[in-house]
C-alpha cells in the first residue's frame, strides 16, 4: 500500500467488510434454515436434498476457482459487487422455485447461482480482511468471521420466526434480496482501492492481469498452502455440515419440529459468533496453535453430545459447543496464509479455496451417506475430521518475523 488512509477511511473500510461478511452469512442461513420447508413443499427426500447441495457445492468450487481469476483481472472491489448481486438473486430464485412454481430444478438452479456468487465473494472478502489485518498488526480475521457468523445468526433467527409464523419461503427470500443488494451497494462504495487486494489506486499503474494471475497461482506450488489447508479442512467440513444438516438432524434424528431445528442452528451460530468476536485477543494471547487445539477438543465433545444427547436441552448444549469448537479454524488459517504481506492475496486465495471446498462441497456427501446409516450416525465422520484438524494444528504456526498470532509468554 502506498497511500495512507485516514482514521475515518480505515473505519469505513472495516465496517464495509464487516457488512459483506455479514451478508454472506445471512444468505447461507436464509435458505439453510428453510430446508425442512423446502423439502416438504417440493416433496423430496434426503438424497434429492443432497443432490441440490451437491450442485451448490460444485458451483461453489467453480466460484472459488474463478474468484482468483476475477480478483486478478478486476480486483476485489468490482469483483465483490458482482458476486454479491449474483448470490442475492439466487436467494430469490430458491424462493420462487419453492413456492411460486414448486420446481425442484429451479431451486437447484438457485443453489447453483448461490454457489457461484458466494464462492467467489468468499475469496475476495477474505483477501480484504487479511489486508486490514496487516494494516492494524492485530489478529482481526476471527472478528470478521464473527460477523459472518452474526449473519448466520440473523438468518437462522429470521428463519425460525418465519417458520413459526407460517411465512412462505418466497416472501422470506424476497425480503432478504432487498437487504443484500442495498447492503452490498453501500459497502462497496466504502472499500478503498488497495494494491494488496489487487486494486491499484486510480493514479497508479498496476502489473498486467496475467502477471497478477501468475502470482496468484504460484501459491498452489507451496507446501505450506496444503499444510494450512489440512488444518482448515476438517473444521470447515464440520461447519458446513452444521449449516446444511443440523436442522434436519434435529427433525429426523431427535424428532424435533422444523422451528426447533432452526432454533438449534441459531444456537450453534450464536456460539460461533461469540467465539469469533472475542477470538482475536485469545489468539494474540495464547498463539494460534494452542488456541486451535483447545477449541478442536471443544468441538469434538460438543458434536458427540449433540449426537448422543438423551434430551433436547443437552442437544442444544452440544450444538453450542459444536459451534464454539469450529469457530476459529477458518479465520486463523486465513491469518496464517497472510503472514507474508507481499504474497498475502495469493496465499489467502489458495487456502480459502481449500477451506471452502470442504465447507460447501463436503456436506452433500453427508446426505448420500445418511440415507444408508442415518443422519446422526453420519455426523461421526465430522467428529473424526475435527480431531484430525486438532492434531494438525501445528501447521498454522506463524512464520519467522511474524508477530500476529504468535502469542505472548
Amino acid at each position: 500500500m502506498t497511500d495512507a488512509l485516514t482514521h475515518t477511511q480505515l473505519w469505513r473500510w472495516r465496517l464495509a467488510i464487516f457488512a459483506i461478511f455479514t451478508s454472506s452469512g445471512l444468505s447461507i442461513a436464509t435458505w439453510a434454515s428453510r430446508v425442512p420447508a423446502i423439502k416438504v413443499t417440493l416433496g423430496v427426500d434426503n438424497v434429492q436434498v443432497g443432490l441440490m447441495l451437491l450442485g451448490a457445492g460444485i458451483a461453489s468450487v467453480i466460484g472459488l476457482s474463478s474468484g482468483q481469476l476475477v480478483l486478478a483481472r478486476f480486483g476485489a472491489r468490482r469483483g465483490m459487487l458482482v458476486a454479491i448481486f449474483v448470490f442475492a438473486i439466487s436467494v430469490l430464485v430458491v424462493g420462487v422455485g419453492t413456492d411460486a412454481v414448486q420446481s425442484f430444478p429451479l431451486v437447484a438452479l438457485g443453489l447453483v447461482l448461490f454457489g457461484l456468487g458466494n464462492g467467489s465473494v468468499d475469496i475476495m472478502m477474505n483477501v480484504e480482511g487479511a489486508a486490514l489485518e496487516k494494516e492494524s498488526g492485530r489478529t482481526l480475521l476471527p472478528l470478521f468471521h464473527g460477523f459472518f457468523s452474526l449473519g448466520t445468526v440473523l438468518g437462522a433467527g429470521t428463519g425460525f420466526f418465519m417458520s413459526l409464523w407460517g411465512v412462505n419461503v418466497l416472501v422470506h427470500t424476497s425480503i432478504i434480496l432487498v437487504l443484500l443488494v442495498s447492503t452490498g451497494l453501500v459497502a462497496i462504495a466504502n472499500v478503498p482501492a488497495r494494491a494488496i487486494a489487487l486494486d491499484a489506486p486510480p493514479h497508479e499503474s498496476k502489473p498486467h492481469w496475467r502477471e497478477r494471475l501468475h502470482l496468484a497461482m504460484a501459491a498452489w506450488r507451496e507446501p505450506r498452502t496444503y499444510v494450512i489447508g489440512i488444518v482448515m479442512l476438517g473444521m470447515s467440513f464440520a461447519e458446513g455440515g452444521a449449516n446444511d444438516w443440523l436442522t434436519l438432524a434435529v427433525v429426523d434424528g431427535h424428532d424435533g419440529t422444523p422451528a426447533m431445528g432452526a432454533a438449534a442452528l441459531a444456537v450453534l451460530s450464536s456460539a460461533m459468533t461469540a467465539v469469533r468476536m472475542f477470538g482475536g485477543p485469545l489468539v494474540d494471547r495464547f498463539g494460534r496453535v494452542a488456541t486451535l487445539r483447545v477449541f478442536a477438543a471443544t468441538g469434538a465433545t460438543g458434536m458427540l453430545l449433540f449426537i448422543l444427547a438423551p434430551s433436547i436441552p443437552l442437544m442444544f448444549v452440544g450444538a453450542a459447543l459444536w459451534g464454539a469448537g469450529v469457530a476459529l479454524a477458518f479465520p486463523i488459517g486465513m491469518s496464517a496464509a497472510a503472514d507474508d504481506p507481499a504474497k498475502a492475496a495469493a496465499r489467502v486465495s489458495a487456502v480459502a479455496t481449500i477451506g471452502y471446498v470442504a465447507f460447501l462441497g463436503g456436506p452433500p456427501l453427508l446426505g448420500l451417506i445418511s440415507e444408508g446409516i442415518g443422519i446422526l450416525n453420519t455426523l461421526y465422520i465430522l467428529v473424526a475430521l475435527v480431531v484430525l484438524s486438532g492434531f494438525a494444528s501445528g501447521g498454522v504456526k506463524p512464520l519467522a518475523g511474524t508477530s500476529v498470532g504468535r502469542g505472548r509468554a
